[in-house]
């Protein structure tokens, strides 16, 4: 069982009897003599999707959840399904469009390194890596003598999401987004 302060992004645990995703986790140092330092930790139901924010003392103690965690690659949408491939045994898992929301607006096929998390056979949610690599389909034209601590601009991505760029930054350029914050992080080379 581990401790509030030993948390990283996307372990999971159980909560209420439910899994729940961390999502963020937040260390707040109280000012005052003999405080301990509290930890501010969103989470995310795995089974309906809702979030939850609850604060714990360091050495408070939280119980992992009972999953399965499986590696897989993308493949393909049928439309109302998201198909993704187990990189071990070859199977498939089929995850509904409104169960990825925000996420699905980073997929790529042939994306590996996500993970898959499973449960009696149900797959309860898919963590994607930090970063994917997207090209810039549609911007306004590369400003000359533009710097990259400058100005942003909005740029459509092939996969139909819009993120804030760098204005030197020209359409069919492969850029890096970060996942968790949906935002530029590098070109890529």
């Amino acid at each position: 069982m581990p401790k509030a302060s030993e948390l990283k992004r996307g372990m999971i645990v159980e909560i209420n009897g439910t899994p729940h995703a961390v999502k963020t986790v937040e260390a707040k140092s109280p000012s005052s003599r003999g405080a301990s330092t509290l930890y501010k930790i969103r989470f995310t139901n795995l089974q309906s999707g809702q979030k939850l924010d609850d604060s714990f003392k360091g050495d408070d103690l939280l119980r992992e959840a009972d999953c399965l965690k499986r590696q897989a690659q993308y493949s393909y949408s049928d439309g109302e399904n998201y198909v993704f491939m187990d990189q071990e045994d070859y199977s498939q898992y089929e995850v509904g469009a409104e169960d990825l929301s925000e996420q699905s607006g980073y997929l790529v096929e042939g994306l590996e390194g996500i993970t898959i998390l499973l449960s009696d056979d149900k797959v309860l949610g898919v963590e994607l890596p930090q970063t994917v690599t997207l090209t810039i389909t549609e911007t306004s034209p590369g400003i000359k003598g533009a710097t990259a601590t400058g100005r942003t601009k909005p740029a459509q991505l092939s996969t139909g999401i819009e993120v804030q760029v760098p204005e030197y930054l020209e359409s069919g350029e492969e850029i890096k987004i970060h996942t968790g914050t949906g935002k530029f992080i590098s070109r890529s080379r």
